[in-house]
């Protein structure tokens, strides 16, 4: 039985019974584990997913096996591999659970279906790519010009419930620090 509604991933959108009808069609809730790994390198890219509950991550690991944390979805964000999703290319990261969540997913043409059927849909997600795309480039910027520390508290900042949820090194691969750059931030910090 579903525990959330289309309601709870369109907030402020007003839907006429007909529309929420269509759009609760579009989405599939699911129960997933910590561990569960949604997506991984070479795979076609079916789903973009909401979450409701719990905290899911983006990462890429080089050649060299060196593991890089793109993103973290928390409470009301979505995940996928956006640029394998929207070219209908393969997959280049892995989207795996972090902790247990509760998420829906939607197949792009589902999601394209309910932009022709339910027009404030595609409006709401145009705002929402806009302001992703603004934030992506204030990570790239944030990630060349500030030191380490900068990076933690900012992340801190943004992310104020899962640090204690997540692994050191999930963490690190994410500021693009070592763990033990990380431990001597966290301790500098304490100091103060």
């Amino acid at each position: 039985m579903k525990k959330y509604t289309v309601q709870d991933v369109f907030k402020g959108v007003n839907f006429s019974l007909l529309e929420l009808e269509i759009a609760e069609k579009a989405f599939e809730e699911i129960l997933v584990k910590k561990g569960d790994v949604l997506l991984t390198p070479g795979q076609f890219v079916p789903y973009q997913y909401f979450v409701f509950s719990g905290c899911l991550r983006t990462y890429f690991i080089s050649e060299t096996g060196k593991e890089y944390t793109l993103q973290f979805a928390i409470k009301d964000w979505w995940i996928t591999d956006y640029t394998a999703f929207f070219t209908n290319e393969k997959s280049m990261f892995y989207v795996d659970c972090v902790t247990d969540a509760v998420i829906c997913k939607i197949s792009k043409e589902s999601m394209e279906q309910l932009y022709k059927e339910v027009p404030q849909i595609e409006s709401f997600f145009r705002v929402k790519m806009e302001r992703f795309f603004g934030s992506y480039q204030k990570r790239i910027l944030s990630d060349l010009a500030s030191s380490a520390e900068e990076k933690y508290l900012r992340f801190v900042k943004s992310y104020p419930d899962i640090e204690k949820n997540i692994k050191n090194y999930h963490l690190a691969s994410y500021l693009g620090i070592t763990t033990e750059s990380l431990s001597r931030v966290r301790h500098e910090l304490a100091k103060k």
